[in-house]
């Protein structure tokens, strides 16, 4: 299933959709979770399981200077001050996702490498040689850090899964390349045991490829769908919660095509607001689920409280 994410087919198709009522929880009443901690937090997507999984969190000054390419220094700092933030620290999260689907556990993105998904996974109740499939949204180094500890395979019995056009570029580059030199370290020892995906391309039943390129040349969102209802998990479309939904055109320094980028924004956050989708974004404040809201060109993130939680 490939979705269309153009405002027009969006707002065509949200009545359409059984997951499109506002009024609709995610969690129902009485659902089992599986993690409620300060590191992972589980809610129910019809027959699935969702965990959030804290990696790590650190603040870094210069705000502006990542996030608000192109903005003035006025503009940054009335939209800091009209969300209560400051326009000189951000703070940053680092949050894969599990995804049980009564069949398989289906991680996306394995944070820094510094142990953090290990622990999260643990206030889980998963072990990391339970996970079945690891999919990477991108090869960014906070994404693909904790595939490898002490230089073994962290997650032994998973196979793998990321875009043909993610794995191809980082893999042509030349050695000295940070990035690239990363990859080779921890992602092209497990080529064979990994699948390439196009846009459209299916994970597992229920989960969907989305191209969102230009953070990176292949990255990619994943929709979900289980029972009617529907979630994506948008990974590094947007990198801050504030900044990146009001003003989606703002350059972020991390995004290797701006343009690219500010568009991939623009559509993917206008179908989740047309179709009141809820999201999982990787750097969204933790536990980084909400829901998009259109607000004059822009967007509004709005957290969830009890939505999702139950």
């Amino acid at each position: 299933m490939t979705i269309k994410l153009t405002r027009r087919a969006a707002l065509g198709s949200a009545a359409a959709l059984p997951f499109a009522a506002a009024a609709t929880p995610l969690l129902a009443a009485g659902a089992e979770t599986k993690a409620n901690s300060t590191i992972a937090k589980s809610f129910s997507l019809g027959d699935f399981t969702v965990t959030t999984l804290l990696d790590g969190s650190l603040p870094r000054d210069g705000a502006k200077e990542i996030f608000g390419g192109g903005a003035s220094d006025e503009d940054f700092a009335k939209v800091s001050a009209d969300n209560f933030i400051s326009p000189e620290v951000a703070q940053f999260f680092f949050t894969p996702t599990l995804v049980n689907t009564g069949s398989e556990l289906v991680l996306f993105d394995t944070g820094l490498g510094q142990g953090g998904i290990q622990a999260a996974l643990a206030d889980a109740g998963v072990t990391p040689d339970q996970i079945d499939i690891v999919v990477l949204t991108h090869m960014h180094p906070d994404h693909i850090g904790g595939m490898t500890t002490n230089d073994a395979p962290t997650f032994a019995n998973a196979r793998y899964v990321t875009a043909s056009p993610e794995y191809d570029f980082w893999a042509a580059q030349d050695a000295g390349n940070r990035v690239g030199d990363l990859v080779a370290a921890k992602v092209t020892p497990l080529a064979e045991k990994m699948s390439f995906l196009e846009d459209g391309g299916e994970v597992a039943s229920g989960i969907t490829a989305v191209a969102a390129y230009g953070h990176t040349p292949g990255h990619t969102v994943f929709h979900l769908e289980s029972n009617g209802q529907r979630l994506v998990l948008t990974a590094d479309l947007a990198n801050h919660y504030v900044w990146s939904f009001a003003h989606p055109e703002w350059e972020v320094r991390f995004d290797m095509d701006k343009a690219a980028a500010t568009a991939s924004r623009r559509n993917v956050l206008g179908m989740l607001a047309a179709d009141k989708v809820p999201m999982i974004g990787y750097h969204m404040p933790f536990p980084s689920a909400g829901y998009v809201e259109a607000r004059g060109d822009g967007f509004r993130f709005v957290p969830v409280s009890y939505q999702m939680m139950g």
